[in-house]
């Protein structure tokens, strides 16, 4: 028995609507120049905010439990696609950007450790076909 479901249908174009079984809905759909209409990300894009999801979640989970007071978290994430059909990401790069007091970057860097290595398992799942980087960034 599955542990998820996404119910996902066609609506026109190139236009997809996911179901979830928690009631939210997603708009997924592609460029006008390929068929659709722009109204929602692309598939590959998806991918990408779900990585940054993942482990921001886990960041700010484990920062709240080591009582470290932050500002102005965000998490960009860069991927290169290769060149050949099925294009998929070969590196990916995550971007932490966060403001936290200097002496508190030590455990931000542990959450991200544990976040990388522990937890996200939307990171763990990118290691196995991308080369993964990771980089914090200070304001």
């Amino acid at each position: 028995m599955a542990d998820k479901i996404v119910k996902t249908a066609f609506t026109g174009g190139m236009r997809f609507v996911s179901k979830f079984d928690d009631g939210h809905e997603l708009i997924i759909d592609t460029a006008e120049n390929d068929g659709g209409t722009n109204s929602g990300p692309r598939p590959k894009q998806l991918m990408l905010s779900a990585l940054a999801g993942c482990t921001g979640i886990d960041v700010v989970s484990l920062l709240n439990k080591m009582r470290v007071e932050f500002s102005n978290f965000s998490i960009d994430t860069e991927a290169t696609l290769s060149a050949d059909h099925p294009k998929i990401y070969t590196d990916v790069k995550v971007i932490y950007r966060i403001t936290v007091k200097p002496e508190d970057r030590e455990k931000v860097e542990k959450a991200v450790t544990l976040s990388k290595e522990k937890y996200c398992g939307v990171s763990a799942m990118f290691g196995k076909f991308a080369n993964m980087s990771f980089e914090i960034i200070y304001s």
